[in-house]
């Protein structure tokens, strides 16, 4: 055989290889499609139109959509304002949307700082609580620009509201430090070496009492400020998380206002080293920074003093409860609960509205195929999590509520306060509570993004649905302002806290009110005789509560446990760190559900229905998800679970014929959606292909051809000498 025969044997390997693979891919049978039913003499029946699709989902609301709107916003006024500001957004064209997916990442920072600086303008001229709405809205919308100002007004401005004296603070705002002009501030916490663990952090602040000076020092390659929102690019000051030493002694870790950059060329301040960490998974407008200090000297006013103070002389007063300062922090897990409801609204209403359009398959081919939302394993994927994501909008506003009572008590709070007892009580109830609440609403929502995704099939590959975006956008709420994981734990170590007061007699507070009274809980037995008694409300709160208090109740009896052979209280609590997580998770999610309930309550007779069918759906299928705990601990039979499993079936089939009402009643707009799949008129294919070409013309030869695919179609095949063997005789 010729080295030229052996080349082009070779070259008809491969390509036979390839050929087999491709068809192995594409048969009918490997793609699930319908082989065995005969074409009609006529043909296929067109699809109808994707606009009328849709449009007979509004046919027969069961409910008044406008007025869910309302009550959704919390009032009609509430529900004008978020209009007129999601109408600003989409005139402005510093907020267009079109072209997100087509960006460079120089572009995007760009972009982000110009809306950054419109937002600015915003702060100045409309109310705080108008400006927190707008800032709400910009988080489903651009959540890069959201987490930008966030940053700076959130973290870094509220370090300062939180954590400075009334002079202070009068400081900082006289410097701009409330409406960006000459101060753009980040927040310094999370190093390389340190996340969560706070007290672990180790960059130092050591007093110089000379001086009367604080030196901020970065000693390690690990105590590096990494993460830092606005530091790479923006940042002219930061509050800066460190280590306090006064004579000798360390204090625990104190915020100090730390000068960056001169404002007037950016230029570094001396002994302040900033890059650019790179390269990461979502919010590509925030530029996340590293920061080193060496040996940066501020003056001592630029400790935070409203609770620990340092006198000339270095002498220092400690707060009375150290947890005070971190207020800051709670805010931010709480609107993170909140935007966790706001996102995956977003999700699903792409996700619903698509499946009311998008038909595949049927059972005839003389009718039109069947819409996706018409299979009930479709209506499993979509309408519980539609369910969940009511329960998760109704707990945001109660516990920003709540938070937003603390600290407005907080803010005015002096150290000798008679109430003091109890504003620590209720910082103590919101920590457990929102530790818990942010790690489970956001773990709830990414996966919610995710099976939004896999919902649309092949097309929820594309960035054009919006979808994987924000994903990767809204991934890093499982890690940042506190790692999912660890504040669950934090959630289970408030809970053991509090069971362990309830044993000594100490009333608890509401949202582990079950504590209150455990012989009467924990006898509690479903009563239900019928499917419909075992989907009444009140059935399934005190379902919740028996399960809750069980699994609290194990957890504190572990600990305890560990304790009395001889652990430490720290050892203890890492011992039963998975009982923790495990009540951690069953109290949070029926503290959704007891949210979720006293919302049905409240709401208007016209919208009982609807909420209590979702509510309902909400709390079964949650309890048959964790059946195994509920069969445990007694409260139902193997014949409740098979009525359960029936009535989430029948729920599903209701709530499916409102699903695309119940996403107008979100009250988003086309352009707040951004995405073809989520359009409110149906016309997805036509504006999907319209997207697509906008940034991609067809017919384009590729910038590269020349250097790659020319010389790749017109090389010529090296020949390889082969060993030629002598035929065997």
């Amino acid at each position: 055989m010729s080295q030229r025969d052996s080349s082009s044997n070779r070259i008809a390997l491969v390509q036979r290889h390839l050929f087999a693979a491709t068809a192995t891919t594409i048969t009918p049978s490997t793609v699930g499609l319908a082989t065995t039913a005969a074409p009609s003499e006529s043909g296929p029946i067109p699809p109808p139109n994707p606009m009328e699709s849709i449009a007979d989902e509004r046919k027969n609301p069961s409910f008044p959509i406008r007025a869910m709107t309302h009550y959704l916003n919390e009032g009609e006024a509430n529900t004008l304002i978020r209009e007129k500001i999601m109408l600003q957004f989409e005139r402005d064209p510093v907020f267009s949307v079109h072209d997100v997916y087509d960006q460079t990442l120089p572009e995007i920072r760009e972009k982000t700082m110009v809306k950054v600086s419109k937002l600015a303008g915003f702060l100045a001229s409309e109310p705080i609580n108008q400006f927190r709405t707008r800032m709400e809205i910009m988080s489903a919308i651009d959540p890069a620009t959201w987490t930008r100002c966030g940053v700076h007004f959130g973290l870094f401005f509220g370090a300062i509201q939180g954590q400075a004296t009334p002079q202070q603070f009068s400081y900082w705002v006289q410097k701009g430090a409330l409406a960006l002009n000459g101060v753009i501030g980040c927040f310094g916490m999370t190093e390389m070496g340190h996340g969560s663990n706070v007290a672990g952090l180790e960059t130092t602040a050591t007093f110089d009492e000379a001086a009367d000076e604080f030196v901020i020092h970065t000693p390690t390659l690990t105590a590096t400020k990494w993460w830092i929102g606005g530091a790479a690019q923006s940042a002219t000051h930061c509050a800066v998380f460190a280590q306090m030493v006064v004579k000798g002694k360390r204090f625990g870790v104190k915020t100090f206002i730390v000068q960056l950059r001169n404002p007037e060329d950016f230029s570094l301040r001396p002994g302040i080293l900033i890059g650019d960490i790179g390269s990461k998974m979502g919010r590509h407008g925030i530029d996340n920074g590293w920061i080193q200090f060496t040996h940066v000297r501020v003056p001592r006013s630029h400790l935070l003093q409203k609770y620990t103070k340092v006198s000339r002389s270095g002498e220092v007063s400690e707060p009375p409860m150290a947890q005070l300062a971190y207020g800051a922090l709670i805010t931010g897990r709480v609107s993170m609960v909140v935007d966790s409801g706001n996102t995956a609204k977003k999700a699903l209403t792409i996700a619903l509205r698509y499946a009311a359009v998008r038909r595949q398959f049927g059972a005839n081919a003389q009718h039109p195929e069947t819409k996706l939302l018409d299979y009930v394993i479709h209506q499993h994927r979509l309408i519980p999590l539609l369910a969940q994501a009511f329960a998760m909008h109704f707990c945001g506003i109660e516990v920003r509520n709540m938070a937003d009572s603390l600290t407005d008590r907080l803010n005015s709070l002096s150290a000798k306060d008679p109430d003091m007892p109890v504003i620590l009580a209720g910082l103590k109830e919101l920590h457990g509570t929102s530790a818990g609440l942010k790690a489970f609403c956001t773990w709830n929502t990414l996966d919610t993004i995710d099976k939004c995704r896999q919902s649309l099939g092949g097309h929820g590959y594309s960035s054009y649905t919006g979808l994987a975006a924000m994903y990767n956008d809204f991934a890093v709420q499982c890690t940042w302002e506190g790692d999912n994981t660890i504040l669950a734990l934090q959630s289970g170590r408030y809970l053991v806290g509090c069971y362990r007061e309830a044993k000594q007699g100490k009333k608890q507070a509401s949202g582990v009110g079950y504590l209150n009274n455990l012989p009467s809980i924990l006898s509690k037995k479903c009563k239900a005789r019928s499917l419909e008694e075992v989907a009444d409300l009140e059935s399934i709160a005190e379902a919740f509560w028996l399960v809750s208090a069980n699994v609290v109740k194990k957890a504190g009896e572990d600990f305890e446990s560990f304790l009395s052979q001889g652990h430490s209280e720290e050892q203890a609590y890492e011992e039963c760190s998975q009982a923790r997580l495990y009540a951690a998770r069953l109290h949070s999610i029926g503290y959704l559900f007891h949210r979720f309930k006293d919302a049905v309550q409240k709401a208007p007779a016209e919208l009982s229905d609807i909420l209590t069918a979702l509510a309902r759906l909400y709390g079964l299928h949650s309890i048959d998800a964790y059946a195994g705990a509920f069969l445990q601990y007694g409260f139902y039979t193997s014949q409740h679970m098979d009525w359960i499993r029936t009535k989430i079936n029948e729920l599903c089939r209701v709530i499916r014929k409102q699903a695309v009402c119940l996403t107008d009643s979100f009250g988003f707009s086309d352009y707040f959606i951004n995405s073809p799949f989520g359009r409110y008129d149906g016309n997805i294919y036509e504006h999907y292909f319209r997207a697509v070409q906008r940034k991609h013309e067809p017919g384009q030869v590729p910038e590269y051809f020349r250097r790659v695919t020319h010389p790749l179609l017109h090389r010529s095949v090296a020949e390889e000498e082969v060993l030629e063997l002598d035929d065997e005789e």
